[in-house]
């Protein structure tokens, strides 16, 4: 099986993003402040990276659509939506929380880091799950737009 390269990479750094995510939030339980910016920014850096890539490949390329069984489908295309909805949203909590990091608003940086962080996790777990399901565990069906790998049509 040979796995496609742009796809396996972002996989890399979204799965890199969480980790440093992971890192950066037992820094900070540790009160080690410089070391928790530091690989917070790595995780955002990671997290952009993996956006590049994603973009470049939907635009230029397209999207895989599910190449799995028939029966599995619609419950493929629910956990795709679901995990779209999840990044979007782990996305603009990620922005929110690097802003109040940044502009030094700690106490609601301390509320709402924890947040994002779970949602950060399980947008990456899911985001693994969507590309063990269209590249490793059935073969990839058809690049094509957005919308018909969505949607099938």
């Amino acid at each position: 099986m040979t796995l496609p390269l742009l796809p396996t990479l972002s996989t890399f750094f979204i799965v890199l993003s969480a980790v440093l995510v992971a890192i950066g939030w037992a820094l900070v339980r540790k009160s080690k402040i410089e070391a928790h910016k530091k690989t917070m920014f790595a995780a955002a850096i990671a997290a952009l990276t993996f956006f590049i890539i994603y973009m470049s490949r939907t635009i230029f390329a397209g999207n895989t659509a599910f190449g799995g069984p028939d029966d599995m489908k619609i419950y493929y295309t629910l956990f795709l939506i679901f995990h779209i909805i999840l990044a979007t949203t782990g996305a603009v909590f990620g922005l929110v929380t690097i802003w109040l990091g940044y502009k030094n608003r700690i106490k609601k940086h301390r509320k709402i880091g924890p947040v994002t962080s779970v949602i950060w996790f399980a947008t990456a777990i899911t985001g693994v799950m969507v590309y063990l399901l269209l590249y490793v565990l059935y073969e990839g069906g058809e690049t094509t737009s957005v919308i018909k790998a969505i949607l099938g049509t």
